[in-house]
Protein backbone atom coordinates (compact mmCIF):
# COMPACT_ATOMS: atom_id res chain seq x y z
CA UNK A 1 0.00 0.00 0.00
CA UNK A 2 1.08 3.30 -0.70
CA UNK A 3 2.30 5.14 2.27
CA UNK A 4 0.33 7.88 3.33
CA UNK A 5 1.25 11.87 3.61
CA UNK A 6 1.48 12.70 6.93
CA UNK A 7 0.27 16.70 8.31
CA UNK A 8 1.60 17.21 11.20
CA UNK A 9 -0.94 19.99 13.50
CA UNK A 10 -4.80 19.65 13.05
CA UNK A 11 -4.93 23.61 12.59
CA UNK A 12 -6.82 25.48 9.74
CA UNK A 13 -3.56 24.90 7.43
CA UNK A 14 -3.71 21.28 7.81
CA UNK A 15 -7.00 20.88 7.60
CA UNK A 16 -7.03 22.30 4.43
CA UNK A 17 -3.97 20.32 3.07
CA UNK A 18 -5.36 17.59 4.21
CA UNK A 19 -8.42 17.96 1.96
CA UNK A 20 -7.13 19.26 -0.97
CA UNK A 21 -4.29 16.21 -0.87
CA UNK A 22 -7.26 13.55 -0.28
CA UNK A 23 -9.69 15.16 -2.84
CA UNK A 24 -6.66 14.39 -5.00
CA UNK A 25 -6.79 10.87 -4.43
CA UNK A 26 -3.92 10.84 -1.63
CA UNK A 27 -3.90 8.56 1.12
CA UNK A 28 -3.77 11.20 3.78
CA UNK A 29 -3.38 11.11 7.90
CA UNK A 30 -3.50 13.90 10.15
CA UNK A 31 -1.91 13.87 13.77
CA UNK A 32 -2.96 16.25 16.33
CA UNK A 33 -1.26 16.74 19.54
CA UNK A 34 -4.20 18.28 21.60
CA UNK A 35 -7.50 16.23 22.02
CA UNK A 36 -9.35 18.43 19.32
CA UNK A 37 -8.17 19.89 16.51
CA UNK A 38 -8.06 23.69 15.46
CA UNK A 39 -5.44 24.74 16.37
CA UNK A 40 -5.53 28.17 17.83
CA UNK A 41 -8.90 28.14 16.67
CA UNK A 42 -10.36 26.18 19.97
CA UNK A 43 -12.79 25.95 22.35
CA UNK A 44 -13.54 26.19 26.08
CA UNK A 45 -16.96 25.35 27.48
CA UNK A 46 -18.15 26.08 31.38
CA UNK A 47 -20.63 26.94 32.97
CA UNK A 48 -22.96 27.09 30.15
CA UNK A 49 -20.69 29.65 28.41
CA UNK A 50 -19.23 28.88 25.32
CA UNK A 51 -15.71 31.09 24.41
CA UNK A 52 -13.37 30.51 21.26
CA UNK A 53 -10.34 30.88 22.29
CA UNK A 54 -8.48 31.88 19.00
CA UNK A 55 -9.79 33.76 15.80
CA UNK A 56 -13.34 35.15 16.41
CA UNK A 57 -13.90 36.92 13.05
CA UNK A 58 -13.87 35.81 9.63
CA UNK A 59 -13.34 37.40 5.93
CA UNK A 60 -13.02 36.40 2.92
CA UNK A 61 -15.74 33.42 3.30
CA UNK A 62 -15.00 32.69 -0.61
CA UNK A 63 -11.76 31.18 0.69
CA UNK A 64 -13.73 29.06 3.33
CA UNK A 65 -16.35 28.02 0.93
CA UNK A 66 -13.93 26.82 -1.95
CA UNK A 67 -12.12 24.64 0.68
CA UNK A 68 -15.74 23.13 1.71
CA UNK A 69 -16.14 22.55 -2.25
CA UNK A 70 -13.45 20.84 -2.44
CA UNK A 71 -14.40 18.01 -0.35
CA UNK A 72 -18.05 17.81 -2.23
CA UNK A 73 -19.99 20.54 0.47
CA UNK A 74 -21.41 23.70 0.75
CA UNK A 75 -20.65 26.43 2.56
CA UNK A 76 -24.09 27.61 3.69
CA UNK A 77 -25.00 23.94 3.86
CA UNK A 78 -21.86 23.26 6.75
CA UNK A 79 -22.37 26.62 8.79
CA UNK A 80 -24.65 30.08 9.01
CA UNK A 81 -22.45 33.14 8.56
CA UNK A 82 -24.13 36.43 10.49
CA UNK A 83 -22.94 39.64 8.73
CA UNK A 84 -21.94 42.20 11.40
CA UNK A 85 -23.08 45.26 11.26
CA UNK A 86 -21.18 47.11 12.50
CA UNK A 87 -18.41 45.30 12.03
CA UNK A 88 -16.13 46.46 15.35
CA UNK A 89 -17.30 49.46 18.21
CA UNK A 90 -14.12 51.87 18.62
CA UNK A 91 -14.01 53.40 21.86
CA UNK A 92 -10.84 55.89 23.33
CA UNK A 93 -10.58 56.88 26.79
CA UNK A 94 -12.24 60.44 26.15
CA UNK A 95 -15.64 58.87 25.59
CA UNK A 96 -15.13 59.41 21.59
CA UNK A 97 -17.58 56.35 20.47
CA UNK A 98 -16.92 55.09 16.24
CA UNK A 99 -18.73 52.38 14.84
CA UNK A 100 -17.35 50.60 11.69
CA UNK A 101 -21.06 50.24 9.62
CA UNK A 102 -20.34 47.93 6.91
CA UNK A 103 -23.62 50.23 5.52
CA UNK A 104 -21.74 52.76 3.23
CA UNK A 105 -23.61 55.97 4.25
CA UNK A 106 -23.80 55.47 7.95
CA UNK A 107 -20.02 54.91 7.81
CA UNK A 108 -19.89 57.96 6.00
CA UNK A 109 -21.68 59.84 8.44
CA UNK A 110 -19.56 58.51 11.10
CA UNK A 111 -16.58 59.33 9.99
CA UNK A 112 -17.97 62.76 8.98
CA UNK A 113 -19.07 63.62 12.67
CA UNK A 114 -15.26 62.94 13.29
CA UNK A 115 -13.76 64.76 10.35
CA UNK A 116 -15.40 65.74 7.64
CA UNK A 117 -12.83 66.14 5.81
CA UNK A 118 -12.14 62.44 6.04
CA UNK A 119 -15.17 61.08 4.00
CA UNK A 120 -13.18 61.77 1.12
CA UNK A 121 -10.05 60.37 2.15
CA UNK A 122 -11.75 57.64 3.43
CA UNK A 123 -13.30 56.60 -0.09
CA UNK A 124 -9.86 57.59 -1.52
CA UNK A 125 -7.96 55.06 1.00
CA UNK A 126 -10.17 52.19 -0.23
CA UNK A 127 -9.28 52.70 -3.84
CA UNK A 128 -5.91 52.95 -2.37
CA UNK A 129 -6.21 49.67 -0.83
CA UNK A 130 -8.04 47.80 -3.64
CA UNK A 131 -4.82 48.33 -5.81
CA UNK A 132 -2.78 47.07 -3.57
CA UNK A 133 -5.03 43.93 -3.01
CA UNK A 134 -5.50 43.49 -7.27
CA UNK A 135 -2.02 43.92 -7.43
CA UNK A 136 -1.23 41.42 -4.51
CA UNK A 137 -3.82 39.26 -4.41
CA UNK A 138 -3.17 36.45 -7.39
CA UNK A 139 0.21 36.53 -7.32
CA UNK A 140 0.93 36.24 -3.81
CA UNK A 141 -2.18 35.24 -1.45
CA UNK A 142 -3.55 32.77 -4.40
CA UNK A 143 -0.77 31.29 -5.89
CA UNK A 144 1.78 29.16 -4.24
CA UNK A 145 4.70 31.00 -3.64
CA UNK A 146 8.11 29.55 -2.52
CA UNK A 147 9.88 33.04 -1.32
CA UNK A 148 12.53 35.32 -2.57
CA UNK A 149 12.88 33.81 -5.95
CA UNK A 150 8.99 34.62 -6.70
CA UNK A 151 9.82 37.88 -6.30
CA UNK A 152 11.18 38.07 -9.73
CA UNK A 153 7.82 37.24 -10.95
CA UNK A 154 6.60 39.46 -13.91
CA UNK A 155 3.66 40.55 -12.05
CA UNK A 156 5.52 41.19 -8.55
CA UNK A 157 7.79 43.48 -9.92
CA UNK A 158 5.61 45.17 -12.51
CA UNK A 159 3.31 45.97 -9.37
CA UNK A 160 6.06 46.36 -6.86
CA UNK A 161 4.90 50.29 -6.47
CA UNK A 162 1.05 49.55 -6.42
CA UNK A 163 1.98 47.40 -2.97
CA UNK A 164 3.40 50.14 -1.10
CA UNK A 165 6.17 48.36 0.42
CA UNK A 166 8.51 51.13 2.08
CA UNK A 167 6.31 53.73 3.47
CA UNK A 168 4.98 52.61 6.74
CA UNK A 169 1.22 51.67 7.75
CA UNK A 170 1.07 54.38 9.78
CA UNK A 171 3.10 56.53 7.30
CA UNK A 172 0.65 55.91 4.64
CA UNK A 173 -2.70 55.91 6.69
CA UNK A 174 -1.59 59.75 7.84
CA UNK A 175 -1.63 60.87 4.29
CA UNK A 176 -5.49 59.76 4.30
CA UNK A 177 -6.90 60.97 7.32
CA UNK A 178 -6.67 63.96 9.36
CA UNK A 179 -8.69 62.70 12.57
CA UNK A 180 -6.26 61.08 15.34
CA UNK A 181 -9.08 58.56 15.88
CA UNK A 182 -9.11 57.52 12.38
CA UNK A 183 -5.35 57.31 12.17
CA UNK A 184 -5.30 55.42 14.98
CA UNK A 185 -8.53 52.74 14.48
CA UNK A 186 -6.72 51.92 10.88
CA UNK A 187 -3.42 51.28 11.97
CA UNK A 188 -5.17 49.00 14.07
CA UNK A 189 -5.12 46.64 10.80
CA UNK A 190 -1.25 46.21 11.33
CA UNK A 191 -2.49 43.80 14.66
CA UNK A 192 -4.04 41.26 12.55
CA UNK A 193 -0.10 40.36 11.21
CA UNK A 194 1.34 40.31 14.72
CA UNK A 195 3.32 43.92 13.58
CA UNK A 196 3.50 47.04 14.74
CA UNK A 197 1.69 49.70 11.63
CA UNK A 198 4.85 52.00 12.82
CA UNK A 199 6.98 49.41 11.08
CA UNK A 200 5.04 47.33 9.11
CA UNK A 201 5.01 47.82 5.34
CA UNK A 202 1.64 49.66 3.93
CA UNK A 203 1.22 46.76 2.18
CA UNK A 204 -0.72 45.97 4.99
CA UNK A 205 -3.44 48.32 4.12
CA UNK A 206 -5.36 46.30 2.01
CA UNK A 207 -6.72 44.31 5.14
CA UNK A 208 -8.95 47.29 6.20
CA UNK A 209 -10.06 47.08 2.13
CA UNK A 210 -11.06 43.53 2.32
CA UNK A 211 -12.75 43.96 5.63
CA UNK A 212 -15.01 46.81 4.71
CA UNK A 213 -16.16 45.54 1.18
CA UNK A 214 -15.95 41.54 1.31
CA UNK A 215 -17.78 42.46 5.16
CA UNK A 216 -16.83 40.71 8.43
CA UNK A 217 -19.10 38.01 9.89
CA UNK A 218 -19.69 35.77 12.84
CA UNK A 219 -20.79 31.76 12.70
CA UNK A 220 -23.74 31.26 14.45
CA UNK A 221 -22.81 28.45 17.36
CA UNK A 222 -19.23 30.26 17.54
CA UNK A 223 -16.24 30.03 15.68
CA UNK A 224 -15.33 26.73 16.47
CA UNK A 225 -17.88 25.35 13.90
CA UNK A 226 -15.38 26.08 11.27
CA UNK A 227 -12.88 23.45 12.35
CA UNK A 228 -15.59 21.00 12.72
CA UNK A 229 -16.91 21.39 9.34
CA UNK A 230 -13.58 20.88 7.68
CA UNK A 231 -12.79 18.08 10.01
CA UNK A 232 -16.14 16.41 8.47
CA UNK A 233 -15.18 17.12 4.97
CA UNK A 234 -12.11 15.74 5.36
CA UNK A 235 -13.13 12.25 7.81
CA UNK A 236 -15.40 12.40 4.50
CA UNK A 237 -12.76 12.21 2.01
CA UNK A 238 -11.46 8.98 4.36
CA UNK A 239 -8.47 11.42 6.02
CA UNK A 240 -7.44 9.37 8.67
CA UNK A 241 -7.69 12.03 11.74
CA UNK A 242 -5.80 10.98 15.34
CA UNK A 243 -6.10 13.37 18.26
CA UNK A 244 -3.73 13.06 21.51
CA UNK A 245 -1.02 12.16 18.87
CA UNK A 246 1.84 14.36 19.57
CA UNK A 247 4.63 13.83 17.27
CA UNK A 248 8.42 13.97 18.01
CA UNK A 249 10.49 13.34 15.26
CA UNK A 250 9.69 14.11 11.81
CA UNK A 251 12.42 11.24 10.38
CA UNK A 252 14.67 12.33 7.78
CA UNK A 253 17.36 9.89 5.62
CA UNK A 254 19.33 11.02 2.74
CA UNK A 255 17.70 14.03 2.23
CA UNK A 256 14.53 13.07 2.35
CA UNK A 257 11.39 12.99 4.56
CA UNK A 258 11.03 9.00 5.63
CA UNK A 259 8.36 9.22 7.85
CA UNK A 260 7.49 10.34 11.83
CA UNK A 261 7.74 9.59 15.10
CA UNK A 262 5.22 9.83 17.79
CA UNK A 263 5.52 10.38 21.84
CA UNK A 264 4.67 6.58 22.19
CA UNK A 265 7.71 5.80 20.15
CA UNK A 266 5.11 4.67 17.33
CA UNK A 267 6.98 5.30 13.50
CA UNK A 268 4.99 6.14 10.73
CA UNK A 269 6.26 5.95 7.57
CA UNK A 270 5.29 8.85 5.27
CA UNK A 271 5.38 9.80 1.54
CA UNK A 272 5.64 13.24 3.08
CA UNK A 273 5.32 15.53 5.64
CA UNK A 274 3.15 18.63 5.78
CA UNK A 275 3.82 20.26 8.89
CA UNK A 276 1.43 22.44 9.79
CA UNK A 277 3.36 24.13 13.06
CA UNK A 278 5.48 26.98 13.34
CA UNK A 279 8.27 26.55 11.29
CA UNK A 280 11.11 27.46 14.10
CA UNK A 281 9.41 24.87 16.45
CA UNK A 282 9.69 22.41 13.63
CA UNK A 283 13.09 22.69 12.84
CA UNK A 284 14.02 23.07 16.31
CA UNK A 285 12.13 20.21 17.69
CA UNK A 286 11.34 17.73 15.37
CA UNK A 287 14.34 17.72 12.63
CA UNK A 288 17.50 16.79 14.30
CA UNK A 289 19.31 17.32 10.91
CA UNK A 290 18.31 21.04 10.55
CA UNK A 291 19.73 22.37 13.59
CA UNK A 292 21.10 25.18 11.02
CA UNK A 293 17.95 26.48 9.77
CA UNK A 294 16.60 26.95 13.34
CA UNK A 295 19.52 28.85 14.57
CA UNK A 296 19.11 30.96 11.65
CA UNK A 297 15.35 31.55 12.15
CA UNK A 298 15.89 31.82 16.04
CA UNK A 299 17.69 35.38 15.06
CA UNK A 300 14.81 36.71 13.49
CA UNK A 301 12.12 38.70 15.07
CA UNK A 302 9.10 37.72 16.18
CA UNK A 303 5.58 38.52 16.07
CA UNK A 304 4.29 39.62 19.29
CA UNK A 305 1.83 37.37 21.34
CA UNK A 306 -1.36 37.97 23.34
CA UNK A 307 -2.84 37.85 27.01
CA UNK A 308 -6.70 36.53 27.15
CA UNK A 309 -9.13 36.70 29.31
CA UNK A 310 -12.20 34.14 28.76
CA UNK A 311 -15.14 35.81 31.42
CA UNK A 312 -18.68 34.61 31.24
CA UNK A 313 -20.37 37.77 33.11
CA UNK A 314 -24.09 37.43 35.03
CA UNK A 315 -25.11 40.54 33.56
CA UNK A 316 -25.50 42.40 30.29
CA UNK A 317 -24.00 45.54 28.95
CA UNK A 318 -26.13 47.20 26.64
CA UNK A 319 -22.75 49.31 25.50
CA UNK A 320 -21.01 46.43 23.54
CA UNK A 321 -21.25 45.32 20.67
CA UNK A 322 -20.23 42.19 18.88
CA UNK A 323 -16.57 43.38 18.42
CA UNK A 324 -14.96 46.29 20.39
CA UNK A 325 -11.42 48.16 20.44
CA UNK A 326 -10.73 50.00 23.91
CA UNK A 327 -8.23 51.85 22.50
CA UNK A 328 -4.82 53.45 24.36
CA UNK A 329 -3.91 56.73 24.98
CA UNK A 330 -0.56 56.50 22.99
CA UNK A 331 -0.90 54.15 20.65
CA UNK A 332 2.97 54.77 19.50
CA UNK A 333 4.21 54.03 23.20
CA UNK A 334 1.92 50.70 23.37
CA UNK A 335 3.54 49.39 20.14
CA UNK A 336 7.22 50.89 21.83
CA UNK A 337 6.43 48.78 25.09
CA UNK A 338 5.37 45.21 23.05
CA UNK A 339 7.52 45.31 20.31
CA UNK A 340 10.63 47.09 21.18
CA UNK A 341 11.47 46.63 24.52
CA UNK A 342 9.40 43.51 25.12
CA UNK A 343 7.57 44.62 27.71
CA UNK A 344 3.62 44.75 28.63
CA UNK A 345 1.98 48.16 28.30
CA UNK A 346 0.15 49.61 31.32
CA UNK A 347 -2.56 50.80 29.49
CA UNK A 348 -3.12 48.72 26.59
CA UNK A 349 -5.73 48.49 23.83
CA UNK A 350 -8.26 45.98 24.39
CA UNK A 351 -9.80 44.11 22.53
CA UNK A 352 -13.62 42.55 23.46
CA UNK A 353 -15.55 40.09 21.27
CA UNK A 354 -19.07 39.08 23.15
CA UNK A 355 -20.33 37.04 20.55
CA UNK A 356 -23.74 36.25 22.59
CA UNK A 357 -24.74 39.80 21.51
CA UNK A 358 -25.18 38.42 18.33
CA UNK A 359 -25.73 34.49 19.45
CA UNK A 360 -27.41 34.12 22.59
CA UNK A 361 -26.88 30.16 22.47
CA UNK A 362 -23.20 31.32 23.16
CA UNK A 363 -24.24 32.48 27.08
CA UNK A 364 -26.67 31.43 29.71
CA UNK A 365 -30.02 33.76 28.94
CA UNK A 366 -29.25 37.43 30.57
CA UNK A 367 -25.37 36.82 30.41
CA UNK A 368 -22.84 37.46 28.21
CA UNK A 369 -19.32 35.56 27.45
CA UNK A 370 -16.41 38.15 26.63
CA UNK A 371 -13.08 37.19 24.98
CA UNK A 372 -10.85 39.81 26.05
CA UNK A 373 -7.18 40.41 24.41
CA UNK A 374 -4.35 42.70 24.69
CA UNK A 375 -1.10 42.23 22.59
CA UNK A 376 2.11 41.46 24.19
CA UNK A 377 5.27 40.64 24.58
CA UNK A 378 6.58 37.04 22.96
CA UNK A 379 10.33 37.20 24.60
CA UNK A 380 10.59 35.71 27.76
CA UNK A 381 11.52 38.35 29.51
CA UNK A 382 8.16 38.24 31.55
CA UNK A 383 7.38 35.63 33.99
CA UNK A 384 3.67 35.37 33.22
CA UNK A 385 3.11 33.11 36.43
CA UNK A 386 4.21 36.08 37.87
CA UNK A 387 2.55 38.88 36.42
CA UNK A 388 -0.57 37.06 35.30
CA UNK A 389 -2.82 38.16 38.05
CA UNK A 390 -1.80 41.46 38.07
CA UNK A 391 -1.87 42.24 34.34
CA UNK A 392 -5.33 40.49 34.72
CA UNK A 393 -6.63 42.86 37.76
CA UNK A 394 -5.13 46.01 35.93
CA UNK A 395 -7.08 44.89 32.30
CA UNK A 396 -10.28 44.50 34.29
CA UNK A 397 -9.98 47.63 36.33
CA UNK A 398 -9.15 49.45 32.70
CA UNK A 399 -12.73 47.90 31.08
CA UNK A 400 -14.46 49.40 34.25
CA UNK A 401 -13.19 53.13 34.14
CA UNK A 402 -14.41 52.68 30.16
CA UNK A 403 -17.90 51.92 30.93
CA UNK A 404 -18.10 48.20 31.55
CA UNK A 405 -19.13 49.12 35.15
CA UNK A 406 -18.94 46.50 38.18
CA UNK A 407 -17.17 43.99 35.75
CA UNK A 408 -15.72 42.42 38.76
CA UNK A 409 -17.99 41.77 40.97
CA UNK A 410 -20.31 40.13 37.88
CA UNK A 411 -17.97 37.49 36.55
CA UNK A 412 -18.73 34.37 37.18
CA UNK A 413 -16.71 32.18 34.91
CA UNK A 414 -13.05 33.08 34.23
CA UNK A 415 -10.61 31.85 32.71
CA UNK A 416 -7.11 33.63 31.91
CA UNK A 417 -4.30 32.41 28.79
CA UNK A 418 -0.81 33.78 29.00
CA UNK A 419 1.90 33.74 26.22
CA UNK A 420 3.43 31.02 28.30
CA UNK A 421 0.21 29.07 27.90
CA UNK A 422 0.22 29.61 24.22
CA UNK A 423 3.44 28.95 23.48
CA UNK A 424 3.21 25.41 25.57
CA UNK A 425 -0.12 24.27 24.22
CA UNK A 426 0.35 25.31 20.46
CA UNK A 427 4.49 24.99 20.11
CA UNK A 428 4.32 28.41 19.28
CA UNK A 429 7.87 29.99 20.00
CA UNK A 430 7.82 32.78 22.45
CA UNK A 431 3.73 32.67 22.30
CA UNK A 432 4.18 34.72 19.19
CA UNK A 433 0.26 34.28 17.59
CA UNK A 434 1.55 34.69 13.82
CA UNK A 435 5.17 33.29 13.73
CA UNK A 436 7.66 35.85 12.60
CA UNK A 437 7.14 39.76 12.51
CA UNK A 438 5.99 41.84 9.61
CA UNK A 439 8.42 44.77 10.92
CA UNK A 440 10.12 45.79 7.19
CA UNK A 441 9.22 46.27 4.10
CA UNK A 442 9.86 42.61 2.57
CA UNK A 443 9.16 40.62 5.63
CA UNK A 444 5.75 39.15 4.62
CA UNK A 445 7.24 38.03 1.56
CA UNK A 446 10.21 36.36 2.87
CA UNK A 447 8.33 34.17 5.18
CA UNK A 448 10.08 30.39 5.82
CA UNK A 449 9.00 28.32 2.62
CA UNK A 450 6.32 26.59 2.35
CA UNK A 451 8.56 23.85 0.69
CA UNK A 452 11.42 23.02 2.22
CA UNK A 453 14.80 23.49 -0.26
CA UNK A 454 16.77 20.72 1.19
CA UNK A 455 14.26 18.21 2.95
CA UNK A 456 12.44 16.68 -0.40
CA UNK A 457 8.52 15.38 1.01
CA UNK A 458 8.85 18.42 4.22
CA UNK A 459 5.97 21.59 3.32
CA UNK A 460 4.75 23.90 5.96
CA UNK A 461 1.46 25.39 5.99
CA UNK A 462 -0.29 27.38 8.69
CA UNK A 463 0.41 31.01 10.32
CA UNK A 464 4.10 31.21 10.12
CA UNK A 465 4.76 30.40 6.82
CA UNK A 466 3.45 32.32 3.31
CA UNK A 467 0.78 33.95 3.18
CA UNK A 468 0.81 34.67 7.12
CA UNK A 469 -1.80 34.34 9.40
CA UNK A 470 -5.55 34.72 10.08
CA UNK A 471 -8.40 32.55 9.15
CA UNK A 472 -8.54 32.88 5.01
CA UNK A 473 -4.09 33.20 5.02
CA UNK A 474 -3.83 29.67 6.76
CA UNK A 475 -6.33 27.92 4.71
CA UNK A 476 -4.23 29.50 1.35
CA UNK A 477 -1.75 27.97 2.75
CA UNK A 478 -3.40 24.55 3.32
CA UNK A 479 -3.93 24.38 -0.40
CA UNK A 480 -0.45 25.86 -1.02
CA UNK A 481 1.44 23.25 0.77
CA UNK A 482 -0.67 19.94 -0.96
CA UNK A 483 -0.07 21.93 -4.35
CA UNK A 484 3.30 21.84 -3.37
CA UNK A 485 3.48 17.99 -2.27
CA UNK A 486 1.39 17.06 -5.59
CA UNK A 487 3.41 18.94 -8.43
CA UNK A 488 6.63 17.26 -6.69
CA UNK A 489 4.85 13.53 -6.83
CA UNK A 490 3.91 13.91 -9.91
CA UNK A 491 7.74 14.37 -10.76
CA UNK A 492 9.03 11.47 -9.61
Amino acid sequence: MDLPVVIVGGGLGGLSAAIHLAAAGRRVTLLEQNERVGGKLNLIEAGGFRFDTGPSLLTMPWVLGAVLERAGARLEDELELVPLDPACRYLWPDGTRFDAWHTLPRLLAEIERLEPADVAGFLRFMAYGRRIYDAAAEPFLLTPFTGLRDMLRPRLLSDSLAIDPLRTVDHAVRAFFRSPYLRQLFNRYATYTGSSPYRAPATFNMIPYVEFSQGAYHVRGGMYRIAAALERAARRLEVEVRTCAPVTEIVVRDGRVRGVRLAGGELLGASAVIANADPRYVYGRLVPAAQRVARRLERLELSYSGFALMLGVDRAYPELAHHNIFFARDYRQEFAAIVDRRVPYPDPTIYVCAPSVTDAQLAPPGMLNLFVLVNAPSSGRVSWERERQAYRDLIVRKLERMGLHGLERHIVVEHILTPADIEERYNAPGGAIYGLASNGPLTAFLRPAQRDPHIRGLYFAGGGTHPGGGIPLVLLSGRAAAHHALADDSRK
